[in-house]
């Protein structure tokens, strides 16, 4: 399927805003990360965009987030890594641990995404082009900051063989390039 059909599925399933916004910037995030680890950029990147597709059907419950999704791209024909990578996203309702690659770096992705949004919010101007690594890093470290944050997901980018400040200078670039449209 090709992106704009997956961001008109995208909407048909999601209405939130805010949860549109982090779809976006997780699929901005996970395509710099396959164009720096030599990976296929549309995949990663439709892998992002979609991962919380089921999040508003199942009422964000975590059991079973993540299922849903996995069932409407596999009846839809999606790559089965793509479908793969975003079921096991969530290992709680997936019942098993990470293993793969694209798998490790959905999971990082998708979670910093929320650690950079908190990070811009509380600079004066809340724009993303003030927010510096280091103060994502040193936020991480607080753990009453954005608090429903795992951190120990973001850090599975060491997985992928990508150190935590050079993720994050990744992640920060990525969704600088789509700030006006994601509103930071």
């Amino acid at each position: 399927m090709a992106r704009e059909q997956s961001v008109e599925l995208l909407h048909q399933y999601i209405k939130s805003p805010n949860m549109l916004n982090h779809c976006y910037a997780s699929e901005a995030v996970m395509m710099a990360l396959a164009k720096r680890l030599g990976r296929d950029e549309e995949k990663w990147g439709l892998a992002g965009l979609l991962h919380d597709l089921d999040v508003e059907l199942v009422n964000a419950d975590m059991y079973i987030h993540g299922k849903e999704t996995a069932r409407i791209l596999t009846e839809l024909k999606f790559d089965p890594e793509i479908v793969d990578a975003i079921r096991m996203h969530n290992e709680t309702s997936a019942g098993e641990k990470r293993s793969k690659e694209f798998q490790y770096a959905l999971a990082a992705a998708e979670t910093i995404t929320g650690m950079i949004v908190a990070t811009t919010l509380v600079y004066p101007d809340k724009k993303l082009a003030s927010v510096k690594p280091r103060s994502v890093i040193k936020r991480m470290k607080e753990k009453k900051f954005a608090a429903s944050v795992h951190r120990e997901n973001i850090m599975e980018c060491e997985l992928i063989g990508i150190p935590l400040p050079e993720f994050v200078e990744i992640s920060i670039g990525a969704m600088r390039g789509i700030s006006e449209k994601i509103g930071l």
